[in-house]
């Protein structure tokens, strides 16, 4: 064999390997970037659903909170109509004539008699005529007028040295009737 035919056998060796070898680096080049390609699809995929996930999830929040602020003025709302309806019966009631509020008194202090039978009482500025006029009633007797004080209406009773104090004004009453009948008002005005 000549030189020429082993160079040639050489050659035509070496080429089969380049070409296995390059056949071999595009197998792993192509199985590496399909692998590199399912990755980045996985990815893809996953902050896509991460996404959807936060935007629902902010979209939720979102709504809970305007929904609550929506609640609140609601209630805001109906509390300060609350509000303008207590105030507007306590203008009623002191606007009531000084007969009605000398029959409170006369029956407030006949109630109070019961418990402190004879003392002082004390009732607002307006009332005091009311007041003077049933302790001249000779079952009240046992009983004097006090300073006025700063009351809605009724009156204050204080048995002698002090011992026993009765509120029986118009306020205690309103609050006791208030806290009793204000998840009824309510239903009723706002259903």
């Amino acid at each position: 064999m000549g030189l020429d035919a082993v160079l040639a056998e050489i050659r035509e060796k070496g080429k089969k390997e380049a070409e296995a070898i390059r056949a071999e680096s595009q197998q792993d080049s192509d199985r590496i970037l399909a692998e590199a390609n399912r990755k980045v699809a996985e990815i893809k995929t996953d902050a896509e659903e991460a996404s959807t996930k936060q935007e629902s999830r902010i979209i939720a929040q979102d709504i809970s909170a305007a929904n609550l602020l929506v609640k609140r003025e609601i209630l805001n709302t109906q509390k300060g109509l609350l509000d303008d309806v207590y105030e507007s019966t306590r203008s009623e009631i002191a606007r009531l004539p000084e007969s009605f509020h000398r029959e409170a008194i006369k029956k407030l202090l006949s109630e109070a008699k019961k418990e402190i039978p004879q003392g002082s009482i004390r009732c607002n500025a307006r009332d005091v005529a009311a007041a003077k006029a049933v302790l001249s009633e000779k079952e009240f007797s046992g009983f004097t007028l006090g300073e006025p004080v700063d009351i809605d209406g009724g009156i204050l009773i204080e048995g002698e040295g002090n011992e026993l104090q009765i509120d029986y004004s118009y306020r205690t009453f309103m609050n006791k009737v208030w806290e009793s009948g204000l998840k009824d008002a309510s239903d009723i005005l706002f259903g």
